[in-house]
């Protein structure tokens, strides 16, 4: 279930644990695309015979590719009303510790770390954790960040 922020209470969310995001499948599908559109035709991502015999035991996802699934994630996890529009304003950090193998799950947990005001609205940055289902350690440690407008 979505945590429910308005835009003019989003301070008072600092710190708190929004819970977890839907599981999502990562399919060789999306990450042929994401090969396509950034030109990483890596075979650990794009050979699932050659990948079977790597590393990682079978084809694994770019670590961009789980990043730029953060924003789906959270939004089934995060709800924020009051708002004109929201944008991406980049990332702080971001680690990727363990590799997402394709065909697993992922879901996101997220905290609300910092907001500022910003003219006509928020800064609001989020630490996000990245998980695979099953697996020991996360895959993904990031600090978001978005602006929401009015």
């Amino acid at each position: 279930m979505a945590t429910t922020v308005h835009l003019s209470e989003f301070a008072n969310f600092v710190g708190q644990h929004l819970g977890y995001s839907d599981n999502y499948e990562v399919t060789q599908e999306q990450v042929n695309l994401f090969a396509d559109a950034t030109g990483d035709h890596q075979w650990i991502h794009v050979d699932p015979e050659r990948a079977k015999t790597g590393p990682f035991g079978g084809p694994i996802a770019h670590g961009y590719l789980t990043l730029s699934l953060i924003p789906t994630l959270l939004g089934s996890l995060l709800r924020v009303e009051g708002t004109s529009m929201g944008v991406n304003y980049g990332t702080n950090k971001v680690r990727f510790a363990a590799p997402v193998h394709v065909g697993t799950k992922i879901r996101a947990g997220a905290t609300v770390a910092e907001v500022t005001e910003i003219a006509g609205g928020v800064q609001v940055a989020l630490d996000v954790i990245v998980e695979v289902e099953g697996a020991a350690k996360p895959n993904c440690v990031a600090q978001v960040v978005y602006r929401y407008y009015a």
